[in-house]
């Protein structure tokens, strides 16, 4: 399982109509929040459908 913290940016297996395929996570939990790097646009998604769809992280977050 990939593991992945709250503002690492992530690359979804299927890209975002504007072009960009970079997300990063800006709220976890039962649901997790994502914005697109690209055009600003969030969406909320299952953590169990997130956890499909991720294909890998791109940035990791600095852990303090």
């Amino acid at each position: 399982m990939k593991e992945f913290g709250l503002n690492d940016v992530v690359e979804m297996k299927k890209g975002h109509p504007c072009g960009a395929n970079a997300w990063k996570i800006i709220r976890m939990g039962a649901d997790v929040r994502i914005k697109c790097e690209g055009c600003g646009r969030s969406i909320m998604l299952p953590r169990q459908e997130f956890n499909k769809k991720m294909k890998k992280i791109l940035v990791k977050a600095d852990a303090e």
